[in-house]
């Protein structure tokens, strides 16, 4: 199931005027999404929300033209898969690659591809706060009775213990069905998975407002 922006953006952390900045640029972009727009509109998939959490933890310590560099050289070096695939982390004040089997990192921005130590990696999927000061969600748990599971109707966000999607819950509280209520229309769904359905909606709709910034 795609995410539209404004949940891939409460989702990576990244602001709505971001996204639209780093797919910019046709074949140099930073991130264009894999799937195709729909009726006009923008669709990130997992693996794109994975890179873009990535990016906006990169940038809590770097600038963007240093992540620009570290994404040009990534590809230069013959790394064409998604941007997903990669694990990306500080070393000081440049970027590098950490291979999967071993320590020795590849430079991607200060001394390009050449090998160095990794030091302490940060990790991308649990809760951190952005360069802004948002505290950007846990990407598996955004909520605590909320999930994403990439083997769960794509990794859509869905009520912890069901297949349904947090905004299918949150539009029907929003219609003034009470949390409790919901297990008439959900039978999985508790009244706590409401909450937090209706609440992370909540923060989708802080993202859908833009006024969020473009750094």
């Amino acid at each position: 199931m795609p995410y539209p922006s404004p949940v891939a953006a409460a989702l990576s952390g990244a602001s709505l005027g971001q996204l639209q900045y780093w797919r910019a640029g046709g074949d140099s972009a930073l991130l264009a999404p894999e799937l195709p727009r729909a009726g006009g509109r923008v669709l990130y998939s997992f693996r794109d929300v994975i890179a873009l959490r990535t990016f906006v933890f990169l940038r809590e310590s770097v600038s963007l033209q240093r992540l620009r560099k570290a994404v040009y050289t990534l590809r230069e070096l013959g790394n064409t898969a998604h941007l997903s695939q990669y694990r990306l982390v500080t070393e000081g004040s440049s970027i590098v690659l950490l291979p999967p089997d071993g320590d020795v990192a590849i430079d991607l921005v200060e001394q390009p591809g050449a090998g160095r130590l990794a030091g302490t990696l940060g990790e991308v999927f649990a809760p951190f706060t952005n360069q802004r000061g948002d505290q950007v969600v846990d990407l598996l748990r955004p909520r605590r009775h909320l999930a994403v599971d990439p083997e769960t109707l794509g990794g859509y966000p869905i009520v912890s213990g069901t297949r349904v999607a947090f905004d299918s819950v949150a539009s029907l509280v929003r219609d003034g069905v009470g949390p409790a209520e919901i297990k008439g229309f959900y039978p999985s769904v508790s009244a706590a998975g409401a909450r937090d359905a209706t609440d992370f909606a909540d923060e989708v709709d802080r993202y859908r407002s833009g006024d969020l910034g473009v750094a």
